[in-house]
Formats: structure tokens, C-alpha cells, sequence
């Protein structure tokens, strides 16, 4: 097996679930604080459900992928591209999203978490044997939005790059299993790790992933295009050298072909193809252009407030 495929999800589950990681233990350490230890089990609770509501997501996804493949091969050929092209789209826009929510949220995360779970607690303080479950449910919810959150985006991740097979989700597990060894190490044994520079970097590897999955939504809808010519359902086609890519602006597979070392590497950290096509490379350098500056302005630091002028220095 070549993990050097599995990068991708290992990346994305490693951040995502470090995320949820902290959720998690800020809510616990709450909760600690607070002397409400027995509710600790709805935020196990939380997490049991998001990772099996994510698992559900990922077979139902999987198994419409398997009645795409009993179709008659010509059906095949347009509905298998076409679905990937949505989940790429999907992925691309949740990862995006979040790469840069989460940048400017980072700061004010542990405040509003702490704040959401006061006030829960502040119920429970007020009437103990009928509140108490329904600051339970709070704190389920919360955690269970949290982790099913990261768990979808990873889910969508996978399915849009069916053609790594099942390493892929060895990735996901392996990233999974470093953002409890992380969240554990930060909350339970007190082990101090620059969490900010742990997203930075994170966070400029998940850039240039999904721009490499530009170009894959980009190949996808170019399948979709000549499967339609194919059945006589539309003409989509502009360009002789593809369908919808454009131009083929280089071939380097017989120099570092991306299916082997090094190129391979290069295709999972960086989008490198070996056959890039012109759309490709517009839409690839657009995504980092547009994203990438959003999150790199979004690393900067807080915008001081203006301080007001002294009512008592003007001199009439």
C-alpha cells in the first residue's frame, strides 16, 4: 500500500479533529471546574453520535456510488463524474470555509464555549433534578454539532477522491487517532503545544489540498461533458485537447508521473498533475488566489480599537 495517498485525509482528519479535540476539552474542563462531572457522559454521548451520524453520511454516499456501478456502463460514465464533481464542490466549499472560520474564530473559541456552557450550568444550579437534563442535551448538542461537523467534511474528502481506495480512510483513522493523542496530551496531562502555529501550518497544507481538488472537480466535470457528447444529451465539448479543460498545457509523465514517488507526493501536497490542462491551472491559481488571501489575512492580528479623543481636552 503507498500511504503517500493517504496525506490528504490524514491532514484534513489530523486539523478537523483537533478542532473537535478542543471543543471536547474545553467542555470537559468546564464541567470539572463547575463540579458537574456527571454530566461528562452526554459529552461522550456527543461524540459517539457525531462520529456515527459521519459513518452513516460516508456508507450511504458509498453505497449510492456501488448502484452507480450497476448501471449500464454508459449511465456510469456520466453519473459516477457528475456525483464526484458535487462532492468535490461540496468539499471544496466546507473546507474553505472553515479554514478560514476557524482562523478568525480561534482567538474568542474558548470564551463562547466557556459562555455557552455557564449558562447551562447556571440552569442546573437552579433547579438540579429538572434542569440538569436539559443541560445535558445542551452540552450533546453541542458536542455533537462539533464533531459531526468534522466528521462530514472528512467524509465528503474521501468520497471525492474515490480512486485512492481504501487508503484514504487508513489517512482519516490515522489522523483521528493523532487528534486524541493531541486533545489528551492538551487537557488531561497539561503538555503545552503552540496550538497556533500547529493550525498555521495545518492550515497552508489544507490550502494547497484543496486547491489540488479544484483540479480534480475540474477533470470530474470534463468526464461528465464527454459522457453526455457520448449519449447524444448535449454538446458541451470546446476544445480538441480535452472536453471542458481547455488546452493541455504540459505532460510530465514521463519525467515525475503522479501515480509514483515523487510525483505522487507532489499531487497529494501540492496539486501537482502530470497532465495539466488549461482550466485547470486558472482554476488551481484563482483558488489561491482568492482563498489564500483570505486566510492569510485572516492569520493577522486583531485590529486595535480606536481610542476616543478627551472630551475635556478641547479648548473652546
Amino acid at each position: 500500500m503507498d500511504f503517500s495517498a493517504a496525506l490528504p485525509t490524514f491532514v484534513i482528519t489530523l486539523r478537523e479533529g483537533v478542532e473537535a479535540a478542543l471543543v471536547v476539552g474545553i467542555v470537559l474542563a468546564c464541567l470539572g471546574k463547575a463540579n458537574q462531572t456527571q454530566l461528562n457522559r452526554w459529552v461522550y454521548s456527543g461524540i459517539g453520535a457525531g462520529l456515527g451520524a459521519s459513518l452513516i453520511v460516508g456508507l450511504f454516499l458509498n453505497w449510492s456510488f456501488q448502484q452507480i456501478h450497476r448501471l449500464d456502463s454508459r449511465w456510469e460514465a456520466l453519473l459516477e463524474p457528475s456525483l464526484k464533481t458535487v462532492l468535490c464542490a461540496v468539499a471544496i466549499a466546507l473546507l474553505s470555509w472553515m479554514l478560514i472560520w476557524m482562523t478568525r474564530q480561534a482567538r474568542s473559541l474558548k470564551g463562547e464555549i466557556q459562555g455557552s456552557v455557564d449558562q447551562m450550568l447556571g440552569q442546573v444550579a437552579s433547579d438540579q433534578s429538572a434542569m440538569e437534563q436539559s443541560a445535558g442535551w445542551g452540552i450533546f448538542s453541542l458536542i455533537f454539532i462539533a464533531v459531526l461537523r468534522e466528521g462530514f467534511e472528512t467524509v465528503i474528502f474521501i468520497l471525492a477522491n474515490l480512486e485512492r481506495g481504501t487508503t484514504a480512510t487508513v489517512g482519516a483513522i490515522a489522523g483521528l487517532v493523532g487528534a486524541t493523542l493531541i486533545g489528551t496530551a492538551l487537557f488531561k496531562f497539561g503538555i503545552r503545544i503552540n496550538l497556533k502555529r500547529f493550525f498555521q501550518v495545518m492550515g497552508l497544507l489544507l490550502l494547497l489540498i484543496v486547491a489540488g481538488l479544484v483540479t480534480s472537480l475540474i477533470k470530474n466535470l470534463d468526464g461528465a461533458a464527454i459522457a453526455l457528447q457520448q449519449l447524444h444529451l448535449a454538446n458541451l465539448c470546446w476544445s480538441q485537447a480535452s472536453c471542458v479543460m481547455g488546452p493541455l498545457l504540459w505532460d510530465t509523465s514521463t519525467v515525475i508521473p503522479d501515480k509514483q514517488f515523487p510525483g505522487l507526493i507532489f499531487k497529494t501536497l501540492l496539486g501537482y498533475r502530470d497532465h495539466l490542462y488549461g482550466l485547470q491551472a486558472v482554476g488551481y491559481l484563482a483558488f489561491i488566489a482568492t482563498v489564500g488571501s483570505l486566510y492569510f489575512r485572516s492569520l493577522g492580528p486583531d485590529e486595535k480599537p480606536q481610542q476616543p479623543v478627551p472630551t475635556g481636552s478641547h479648548k473652546g
